[in-house]
């Protein structure tokens, strides 16, 4: 079944995010890191307005929990996170959405 990871980004628009970065090159390097750990897709997208306190939401597709707990354990995670320090010094929040 599959599930799905929100990676929530919190600040406001004085907070330093490389939009530019994290579209082009985070997520492309997401998709081949955890591809074949079962990922199914990567994507992020900015609320508009005050976004509640957010400024980006990752959004991350695995085929089960079993690919997302593989992906999120394997040697290239590192890489994966050490690249979201480039992006910004906010440290994400995940949060686990699973199906009815």
């Amino acid at each position: 079944m599959m599930i799905t990871m929100l990676v929530t980004y919190a600040g406001d628009e004085e907070t330093p995010f490389d939009r530019d970065h994290w579209i082009n090159v985070h997520f492309p390097l997401v998709r081949e890191s955890w591809g074949r750990y079962g990922l199914v897709s990567a994507g992020g997208f900015f609320p508009q307005g005050k976004g509640a306190g957010l400024i980006a939401v990752g959004v991350v597709n695995f085929r089960d929990e079993a690919a997302m707990e593989a992906a999120l354990n394997s040697p290239e995670t590192a890489q994966v996170m050490a690249d979201v320090d480039i992006v910004t010094a906010v440290k994400p929040q995940r949060s686990i959405v699973k199906p009815l």
